[in-house]
């Protein structure tokens, strides 16, 4: 079962400024989304990047869903 993306998804000041990241590491959503934009996919991702998970790739796209979701319902 896939965990959601609040579990994977972690918020630290002390971390990249406060981005969005992955788990705890330096890896942050944007990195990830940007990746994933270039034309990469979630398995050369993973390939360049071991430390990732396919669980941790589709919890940046869930992340940035929810985020595009709240700002529209916002506006």
């Amino acid at each position: 079962m896939e965990r959601h993306y609040t579990d994977i998804i972690t918020i630290d000041p002390n971390i990249r400024f406060g981005k969005p990241c992955v788990r705890g590491m330096r890896i942050t959503v944007y990195d990830v989304l940007g990746w994933l934009a270039s034309g990469m996919t979630k398995e050369e991702v993973i390939k360049d990047f071991p430390e990732l998970e396919i669980s941790d790739i589709n919890a940046c796209l869930a992340y940035a869903a929810d985020r595009e979701h709240k700002h529209l319902i916002a506006s």
